[in-house]
């Protein structure tokens, strides 16, 4: 097989348009002409002719949030995500489909995922017998956030139903977002409980189900997408900060996240994180506060999560510790910001 040599890492701020290709078709389905939304969210309509093609994060999420707007569906990025595939993932979503098993597959998604998509952020884990399959958007402006949540979340299960049968389904799924007035399409697509206005957006399942092994794998067509996959990581550069940024992305809520947890995750010495961040102007500290203020930004505008539990979600012991850190970040209280 040959793979295409045109394929770049995407900066920071960008996102192959892989899944949400889907939108186009999905605008025609409503009766409604996609080029003039597409337009007016700054982006090229021919761009959506190719899935690898990379678009800017922001003006991808202000095409979200038009969408929303003009079909007055408020479950527009599941409909995104419950049409695109696997393949929609191009190279990460070829990876799976020749992975050994489907936690070989899902290491290789989480590992990989950031060579096509400065945007999601995922992780994988086992507690308890149950695997859980973490999402976040890593994007300080939030715009539709709940949309490009909901994407990932719908197509991840699409994926998962390819390599483990059209049957499967999770145990559970949550998603942070207020409880829709209707929530039935949630439930038709996961087939499984939703569970709304959670911390995090997360897919749970059998730990068993890691263990499957993947159908029609070819292993030495593996060889060649991991080759590829790992000189696109390469070619990324020094994203040292950026890594970092996405790691506490998905971990900051309930986890341990100290500079040594994170420096045992990035496999370098204490020192030498401290070090590399500082050459780049920032310390381990300032960025994690950083990414606790878009963490609870996110959860104030989408969810109707309590303080208290925000608070306790983002490593915080009393809420006023909470109140007084976003009043810094931001000038106001949390309860302001969300009435806002």
């Amino acid at each position: 097989m040959a793979l295409s040599s045109d394929r770049r890492t995407v900066p920071p701020g960008c996102i192959h348009l892989g899944v949400s290709k889907e939108i186009a078709p999905i605008l025609r389905g409503f009766g409604l002409d996609p080029d003039p939304l597409i337009r007016a969210a700054g982006l090229d309509s021919r761009l959506f002719e190719d899935g690898t093609n990379v678009v800017p994060i922001a003006a991808l999420a202000r095409l979200y949030t038009l969408c929303v707007a003009r079909t007055r569906c408020p479950h527009f990025g599941l409909l995104v995500g419950r049409h695109a595939t696997i393949l929609s993932m191009d190279l990460v979503g070829r990876l799976m489909q020749h992975s050994e098993t489907v936690g070989a597959a899902l290491d290789g998604f989480v590992s990989n995922l950031g060579v096509q998509d400065r945007a999601v952020v995922a992780s994988l884990s086992v507690s308890d017998g149950m695997a859980l399959l973490t999402f976040a958007v890593h994007s300080p402006q939030n715009e539709s956030a709940d949309q490009i949540t909901d994407a990932a979340l719908a197509v991840a299960v699409n994926a998962l139903r390819t390599l483990c049968g059209s049957e499967w389904m999770p145990t559970e799924v949550l998603v942070p977002r207020v409880t829709p007035a209707d929530p039935e399409p949630y439930r038709r697509h996961f087939q499984a409980p939703v569970w709304f206005n959670q911390e995090s957006a997360m897919l749970v399942f059998s730990a068993d189900d890691l263990k499957r092994r993947v159908a029609g794998a070819d292993p030495l067509l593996r060889a060649v997408l991991e080759d590829r996959l790992r000189q696109l990581r390469a070619d990324a550069g020094a994203g040292f900060s950026d890594d970092i940024r996405r790691l506490l992305r998905t971990r900051l809520i309930g986890g341990r996240c100290s500079a040594e947890d994170m420096a045992d995750l990035l496999a370098v010495h204490r020192r030498t994180l401290s070090r590399r961040l500082k050459d780049g102007g920032q310390g381990y500290r300032s960025m994690t506060n950083e990414i606790r203020f878009e963490i609870a930004c996110q959860l104030l505008e989408d969810t109707e999560v309590p303080l208290a539990q925000i608070a306790a979600a983002l490593g915080y012991s009393e809420a006023s510790a909470f109140t007084r850190a976003f009043r810094r970040w931001s000038g106001q209280t949390p309860t302001a910001w969300r009435a806002g």
